[in-house]
């Protein structure tokens, strides 16, 4: 018994900290061992969403504007622009005659009615938040096209009133995000100015056409843009855009910025442009801080013309070295394209077009080579934002099937990030709770994730070292909320 105390007495020696030490550190030790018991053996879901919702959270790094915007929202600017939604397709329509011959009908007559009328038929209304978002994809039985379908078609219901109002669209989702305690998001705002090239496309499809000739080639077209009139205007409009609908929107609290977004489904010609507009914007404007491609990967068109944008992206890496890229490679998954179509996406966007961040990365598996890549990706400190809800629900992505633990195994960064929230219903802290439910992990490295999606932001320095003072600032405050509140509890 006397040596039993003894080596109590001991081990609780060897625990005591310096006084200095132990108000320093203690709140977050209490935060861990905390933590440790929500995750437990079978996670407390409802204690977890409190707690992850309350917790600090630096930034949302893989965020489309468009898509992070609720139905219900849209569904304001309808009758804001004057506009009236068909009751039979739900789509938004925009021609004033058209309009002006729907409301000289009786009510009971009408197909194409306001969003107020529509709000107020419970039926009619639930119908059109199941075309314009997931809800209720997983649990009616109507006809329905499949999920990741059912997904991109959302963005041509509510596509003629998604780029108005975009001010007020800021700040609700700033004022969503401070509600949630999210401090940063980097958004895929607009799309890039679009100037097409019909003698470039049909040159980059003639059959005799030299892939050792593709540099000289986006040469020309590059010279050929920078003298087009039209061109600079797009790029003057863009920078005025994203001006006016960035007012009011830092402030000390949040901080936004923008990167604006190539379609890659579209001819070579319009591609190259909105790339070359992008990368003018993103060297020209503080605000806007880095260029993406997006669209549906599988299709024809993006499956097509991988290659050529990679090689596009490199070009254009090489005269501007200092614009960081955030690629969509990789969301694809085996069965939807051919197998050989999942092997090369993620390697190329790393290895040929020099991308600072990967969005998604789905098929890492199937690269002809994961561990080289991966590699890669470790050592260059590229993360892969990662999409937990937006994978599932296109793709059927989930649990042990998602790469987010190869990634973790091989030392590849990466971040936690929404996506689309408004499409597919969900916050950015719900991300973080399917993180922890779904895989084996402990506070150090939810904060660890919290503080890298603020490292691994395409901010200036200054903003970032701005962003991280106050993120430490917000976890001493957040621990030693949680602490108090347990000390509270157990009285």
């Amino acid at each position: 018994m006397q040596n039993q105390r003894l080596i109590a007495a001991a081990l609780a020696a060897a625990f005591v900290l310096p006084a200095q030490a132990q108000k320093a550190g203690s709140n977050e030790d209490i935060v861990k061992r905390h933590f440790a018991t929500l995750i437990g053996a079978e996670p407390k879901t409802a204690e977890l969403t409190m707690f992850l919702t309350m917790m600090p959270k630096g930034g949302d790094l893989h965020h489309h504007y468009s898509g992070a915007i609720y139905a219900e929202q849209y569904l304001e600017w309808v009758d804001k622009q004057g506009y009236c939604v068909n009751k039979t397709n739900f789509r938004i329509v925009t021609e004033k005659p058209a309009i002006e011959a729907e409301r000289a009908k009786p009510g009971p007559l009408r197909t194409c009615v306001s969003g107020a009328d529509l709000v107020a038929d419970n039926t009619t209304y639930r119908q059109l938040l199941q075309k314009w978002s997931s809800l209720d994809f997983y649990n009616h039985g109507a006809d329905q096209a499949p999920p990741d379908q059912t997904f991109f078609d959302t963005f041509g219901y509510f596509g003629p009133v998604a780029s108005t109002n975009t001010n007020e669209g800021l700040k609700t989702l700033k004022d969503r995000a401070i509600a949630e305690n999210l401090s940063y998001i980097e958004t895929i705002f607009e799309l890039a100015p679009i100037t097409p090239d019909a003698d470039f496309d049909k040159l980059i499809a003639s059959p005799g056409f030299n892939p050792a000739q593709l540099d000289a080639a986006l040469a020309a077209l590059a010279a050929k843009l920078e003298a087009n009139p039209a061109f600079a205007k797009g790029i003057a409009d863009y920078v005025a855009n994203v001006r006016k609908s960035s007012a009011g929107i830092d402030d000390e609290r949040f901080t936004m910025r923008y990167q604006p977004y190539v379609l890659r489904f579209l001819s070579p010609s319009i591609v190259f442009s909105q790339m070359l507009a992008s990368y003018k914007l993103a060297q020209g404007n503080p605000q806007i801080v880095g260029v993406n491609i997006v669209g549906q990967e599988s299709l024809a068109v993006s499956m097509r013309d991988y290659h050529l944008h990679m090689q596009m992206f490199k070009f254009l890496k090489a005269k501007y070295p200092e614009v960081k890229t955030a690629l969509h490679a990789g969301e694809l998954k085996l069965g939807i394209v051919p197998p050989e179509g999942l092997t090369f996406h993620i390697g190329e966007a790393v290895q040929v077009a020099g991308a600072n961040r990967i969005g998604h990365g789905i098929d890492i598996a199937h690269e002809k080579d994961a561990l080289g890549v991966m590699k890669t990706m470790r050592e260059k400190k590229i993360p892969v934002e990662i999409n937990l809800t937006s994978n599932e629900f296109i793709l059927g992505v989930k649990d042990h099937d998602h790469p987010v633990e190869l990634y973790r195994k091989y030392g590849v960064p990466f971040v936690i990030a929404t996506d689309d929230a408004g499409v597919t219903r969900h916050s950015l802290s719900n991300e973080y709770v399917l993180f922890a439910k779904r895989y084996k992990t402990d506070y150090a490295e939810i904060k660890k994730l919290s503080y890298d999606s603020i490292r691994y932001a395409f901010l200036a320095d200054a903003d970032k070292k701005r962003l991280l003072k106050q993120l430490d600032d917000r976890y001493t405050r957040f621990e030693a909320n949680i602490a108090e509140s347990l000390s509270t509890a157990r009285r």
